[in-house]
């Protein structure tokens, strides 16, 4: 039988949580509470709708292909954005918008590796990541974590062959929330410029992280541009997840390759979606930082209720961005524990499996929960119900 690439990864993890649903009547004293997805359930703000709204009816050209590599405003706006938050020079041709930071990842892994070369991704690592190496033709190698969840540089180079092409990282990271400290990014950076091989680096979720300022400053070697490939998205930012807006920051040379591959594959980014991460861009700063906030927020009361799961012996692994990290307390593996707690505490979460290796066992342990939709109060039932699950499971 021909193994085929779709044959060779997976199901969609999200996908496949969702269909635990079916068939299953939740009480109305206990309303399905769904920490499955990290995507913001809500639309994008009333006024940048609006601008959309005007993009479509106004603009006959956002209805017709578009530059392959995205807008230039769009591209020169996030070039300067990225140099005044990161420092350092970016200029508009190292840009390219892409549908979605998936397909700037994909796009990214079409330029590097061919049949058989190695990527190395640490653990938990995000599973969409890992499912395109597999359709790739590309092995991943697995790089244990510590009990921080944080990869050591020199693990990594442990594992570096002759067929590595890169090392993919992704901070705050997606699914532990852990956010990599500069000094980290940059030993990063620095063995993969000494190893001569790629450092991708997926800030997807940058805007809502923890500390204020530059999150690095990679960005200030001259010679970024031939190791670093920083990977972003407009979805989390202005809520425009349906829209597919992401983006890469690379060399020239590179990009030229990347131009291939969109071409290819969508021929152009969503025009009416760019638009809008333009204008959000120029004006939702002050609504943007609203949005950080409030995820500060949640995570702060993560962070203070946590100790009524730590006495029923859950431990709070990674916390940041959109994700809580659990490692549970009971016999029950965590992908039959997920779908237990459908049924049993109308909850909807992923199980740690689904962000491992098959015969790594630490996954068995652990939950993700990506809490951005949930509220303070949400937070509290959910812990609540937590708590109160059988310790014999």
């Amino acid at each position: 039988m021909i193994l085929t690439r779709t044959a060779a990864t997976f199901a969609p993890p999200v996908m496949e949580a969702r269909r635990w649903l079916e068939g299953v009547a939740f009480p109305a004293d206990r309303p399905l509470i769904n920490v499955s997805q990290a995507a913001p359930v809500d639309p994008p703000p009333d006024a940048l709708r609006q601008v959309m709204a005007e993009v479509a009816l106004a603009r006959d050209d956002a209805h017709l292909y578009g530059p392959v590599l995205g807008l230039p405003e769009l591209r020169a706006a996030l070039a300067q954005e990225t140099g005044r938050i990161y420092g350092g020079a970016v200029s508009t041709d190292q840009i390219a918008i892409t549908s979605g930071c998936n397909q700037a990842f994909a796009a990214a892994i079409a330029t590097l590796c061919a049949e058989g070369d190695e990527v190395i991704l640490p653990t938990p690592w995000y599973f969409n990541h890992k499912m395109w190496l597999d359709m790739s033709g590309v092995r991943t190698v697995p790089l244990k974590t510590d009990a921080a969840l944080l990869p050591d540089p020199e693990m990594a180079e442990a594992l570096i062959t002759s067929r590595t092409r890169a090392m993919a990282l992704v901070s705050p990271n997606n699914p532990s929330g852990v956010e990599y400290p500069a000094e980290l990014l940059r030993a990063f950076y620095d063995l993969a410029q000494r190893r001569g091989i790629a450092l991708i680096l997926d800030e997807t979720y940058r805007d809502f992280h923890a500390q204020s300022g530059a999150p690095h400053g990679l960005f200030e070697d001259p010679e970024w541009p031939d190791t670093l490939i920083h990977l972003y998205s407009f979805s989390k930012a202005y809520r425009l997840t349906g829209h597919r807006v992401g983006a890469m920051a690379t060399g020239q040379t590179r990009l030229a390759e990347v131009e291939k591959f969109l071409d290819t594959v969508a021929i152009c980014p969503g025009q009416i979606g760019q638009h809008a991460a333009l204008w959000g861009m120029q004006n939702l700063g002050q609504w943007l930082a609203g949005e950080r906030a409030e995820i500060l927020a949640r995570r702060a009361a993560i962070s203070d209720g946590f100790p009524v799961l730590a006495e029923q012996g859950w431990a709070l692994l990674g916390l940041g961005a959109y994700f809580a990290y659990l490692r549970h307390p009971f016999t029950m593996q965590s992908d039959d524990l997920a779908r237990h707690l459908v049924r049993d505490q109308s909850i909807l979460c992923l199980p740690g499996t689904m962000f491992y290796p098959q015969d790594d066992p630490d996954g068995a342990r652990q939950l993700r929960i990506a809490f951005a939709n949930l509220d303070q109060d949400g937070i509290g039932v959910l812990f609540q119900r937590l708590a109160g699950m059988d310790k014999s499971l």
